[in-house]
């Protein structure tokens, strides 16, 4: 096994490595966002990533824990003493009447730096989380954008929808007045009509919800408008190589690299730990001010150096013997090391099983999208078609007519579902990776 010494550098220019790669290098959340081809959603992720209580509260957290270091590190404060005598004692020279000293204590070599180090690691641990949540809102800010704009076009499909129904009862509404249509037709219309008013409503509330939910993201009051474009019109495929999205995410998931502080750190305690068992030091000096003699025998024979105060060396030195209590320090460092380790593991099998998912089910949502938009769609559109001429002609009733126009809907609206579940699950799959697989969005429709 590497000596300690070696083993802490090691792991201690491993952070420092990530560190200034962090430094250098556009943030995960920032090439995230900049690689988004919508402005408004781009706008809206800025907004989150610099308006977001919790993520300001966390980077204060980071800053604050990297300032412990100095501290951690600094010499322990000199201690100072006035002692006063009121009665003052004789000695040969004279009376002492106040002594003052002063002391500083010396912690055996490479403590501080041990305690600097622990506490420097510690606050790269956080720094790393904090970018971390930056991605997290950085995926929830998208996901909820791309929400709210389904709700958008299953509104402008629920509305399409109306228009064509309303057209149908109008023309129903003549048939039946001059005998050629039962009124049943009519009265199916108008439940229908009714109906998609209804989901218009629930449409509208559920856009509320989505509003106030991106508005608490980026801090502002929960009615505030959220600019947003239409679904794109045409999306783009992403290969996907499982292994090696894994390993990119190994690189770049900061989590992952705050886990491997934590265990540094943990390294580091172990370190400082067997270093308590080495003693301290405490030097210092004392001054004694001390009056000439006034008896009568000192005044007949004043003796040599009377009245001559007095300089002092001090030292002294504390003893580690509390083995049990030493003991257990390296024993809480030795479990601390295994519980990082082990949710460094836990993460590991978490972001390979998120992708592993991810990755596996959004060829199935593209599949699902040009199953729909390239055959459904078309071939409900021909069946309307068909069913209009049908009615007009006298060969079809209404209810034929409202069938076929509910396979339009079904079809139009599984369109732009299936658009946003593989949009979503690339927002995912890039927040899982730590960043983006390139632009998919392509002829975005103009922002309402």
């Amino acid at each position: 096994m590497l000596p300690t010494a070696i083993r802490l550098w090691a792991a201690a220019a491993l952070v420092s490595a990530a560190a200034g790669a962090t430094t250098t290098d556009p943030e995960p959340a920032d090439r995230l966002t900049l690689a988004t081809g919508d402005p408004a959603l781009r706008a809206l992720a800025r907004e989150v990533l610099t308006r977001n209580p919790g993520l300001i509260t966390a980077g204060a957290r980071s800053r604050a824990a990297r300032l412990e270091a100095p501290v951690a590190g600094a010499l322990p404060d000199p201690a100072a003493e006035v002692i006063a005598f009121p009665l003052a004692p004789e000695t040969r020279v004279g009376p002492q009447r106040l002594a003052l000293g002063i002391s500083q204590t010396l912690p055996w070599a490479g403590k501080r730096g041990l305690r600097e180090e622990a506490a420097l690691l510690a606050a790269d641990a956080l720094r790393e989380e904090v970018s971390a949540e930056r991605v997290r809102l950085v995926t929830e800010a998208r996901r909820l954008y791309y929400e709210l704009l389904f709700q958008d076009r299953h509104g402008e499909i629920l509305g399409t929808f109306r228009e064509h129904l309303v057209q149908h009862e109008e023309i129903a509404q003549a048939r039946y007045a001059t005998g050629v249509g039962p009124a049943q037709a009519v009265i199916k219309i108008q439940s229908e009509i009714t109906r998609v008013e209804r989901d218009l409503l629930e449409l509208e509330s559920r856009k509320l919800e989505l509003t106030a939910r991106i508005n608490r993201l980026r801090d502002r009051a929960p009615d505030t408008p959220v600019e947003h474009a239409g679904l794109p019109r045409r999306i783009e495929e992403r290969p996907l190589d499982r292994t090696k999205l894994v390993e990119r995410a190994r690189a770049l998931r900061r989590e992952l690299h705050a886990a491997d502080a934590r265990i540094a750190r943990a390294e580091t305690l172990e370190a400082q730990a067997r270093k308590a068992r080495r003693p301290d030091f405490t030097v210092g000096l004392s001054y004694t001010v001390v009056d000439p003699r006034d008896d009568a025998l000192g005044r007949a024979l004043p003796p040599e150096g009377n009245g001559d105060d007095i300089l002092g060396i001090r030292g002294g030195i504390r003893l580690p013997i509390w083995r049990d209590r030493l003991d257990a320090g390296i024993q809480q460092a030795v479990e601390l090391q295994l519980e990082a380790a082990a949710a460094k593991r836990d993460l590991m099998l978490s972001i390979e099983s998120n992708i592993g998912d991810m990755s596996r089910r959004l060829p199935l949502a593209w599949r699902q999208l040009r199953l729909v938009e390239d055959l459904l769609i078309v071939q409900a559109e021909e069946a309307l078609e068909s069913a209009q001429a049908g009615y007009v002609a006298g060969t079809l009733n209404a209810l034929d007519l409202l069938d076929a126009e509910h396979v339009l809907f079904d079809a139009t609206l599984a369109a732009a579902r299936a658009k946003v579940d593989y949009l979503v699950g690339l927002a995912k799959l890039e927040g899982a990776i730590g960043e983006p697989l390139g632009p998919v969005e392509r002829d975005a429709e103009e922002t309402r």
